[in-house]
């Protein structure tokens, strides 16, 4: 499977229609009914995701708590927020605030940065190259961090003039967490606490960086800021935005929306993870809604496997009760399939791996 050059359709900046005054939105951004979100998002307003305090690790009186609080919520959830993880909440600050600073420098600023399915770095606008799909309403900046030979800071904004100086400090912090939850992993699955780490690569993991920014929206009704999906990557840590919820984490048959803990990061289970894991772990769907009042700001860390590595299921994880479920295949594999196809619910886990290659 080859990835096009280039986008199928001139690309459109949705900040620019919002922007523009539009009071319905164009066609391309309106979902089939059965897709669209419902005004009531699940049953109960006041259900959110599990927080876990990560300072409980450094107790040993209540170590062993922590380390269930962990298992339990990537067992049943899929997603959990932490606080108490060691990156510092002023850079927290700083790193959303530089980034809403540079969706609101002027157009030729920001199109100087330009992206193509290729490699998706720099500023976009859309996910997937099917000609005539129905698209988000949402931009976004995506950029590499690790390994080291993809990273290149003329890709990254030169403005506003501290960008590339916070995310690096921000970027060497979040790689830093993603370490540390990954012994945690490997622990509550019973293997040796380098697993994990040591399957992704050692000191050759990857790490990413997709900034995104969902304008505001006349009709949010009738549209999504990110269709449902579930991450191809190892491990995310999202940065929220603080004042307008907008993720919703599918739970049963209905959607919870994410009520942010102050300065917490957003964890959930990549579908590498899953694989790995032999789906004791699960990678869990997803989305985002926009509104009409206000635009939203969030920072998604990818933290991955090195693109070239088989991963599959870890073996001590597989029995005569439970075999293997999956084959193995490389991260560029599976993230090219992803790139083709854009957001497809929890399917692309199935298809992608049981495609002929």
């Amino acid at each position: 499977m080859n990835c096009p050059r280039d986008w199928p359709e001139p690309i459109v900046r949705v900040q620019s229609l919002s922007d523009s005054g539009i009071r319905t939105i164009p066609e391309r951004y309106v979902k089939p009914p059965e897709a669209r979100p419902a005004l009531i998002s699940s049953l109960d307003d006041n259900a959110n995701i599990p927080l876990i305090d990560l300072g409980g690790l450094l107790d040993d009186t209540l170590r062993e708590s922590t380390l269930r609080q962990v298992s339990d919520a990537c067992r049943d959830w899929g997603f959990f927020q932490v606080v108490n993880h060691g990156v510092r909440p002023e850079l927290m600050d700083q790193a959303r605030e530089v980034w809403r600073e540079f969706f609101h420098e002027p157009m030729e600023v920001k199109q100087a940065y330009a992206n193509s399915p290729t490699t998706y770095e720099g500023y976009g606008s859309r996910l997937g190259v099917e000609k005539g799909a129905v698209l988000d309403w949402s931009d976004y900046y995506f950029l590499h961090y690790l390994p080291i030979n993809l990273r290149d800071f003329n890709k990254w904004p030169s403005l506003p003039n501290s960008l590339r100086e916070v995310i690096a400090e921000y970027s060497a912090q979040v790689v830093r967490l993603g370490g540390v939850l990954l012994k945690i992993l490997s622990i509550n699955l019973g293997l040796q606490e380098e697993f994990l780490r040591n399957a992704f690569g050692g000191d050759d993991v990857g790490a990413c960086l997709r900034v995104n920014f969902y304008p505001k929206c006349p009709q949010p009704d009738l549209t999504l800021g990110l269709s449902p999906h579930s991450d191809p990557a190892g491990l995310t840590f999202l940065l929220p935005d603080q004042q307008v919820p907008g993720l919703q984490v599918r739970r049963g048959d209905g959607w919870i929306t994410v009520k942010p803990a102050p300065h917490a990061f957003i964890v959930n289970i990549g579908d590498q993870i899953q694989v790995l894991s032999n789906a004791i772990y699960k990678s869990v769907e997803h989305r985002v809604i926009v509104n009409t009042a206000y635009e939203r700001v969030s920072l998604a860390y990818f933290y991955n496997p090195k693109s070239d590595l088989l991963i599959g299921p870890a073996k001590e994880l597989v029995t005569p009760d439970r075999p293997a479920l999956y084959p193995a295949m490389t991260f560029d594999e599976y993230r090219l399939y992803i790139r083709t196809k854009g957001p497809k619910g929890k399917s692309q886990l199935g298809e992608s791996l049981n495609s002929p290659k």
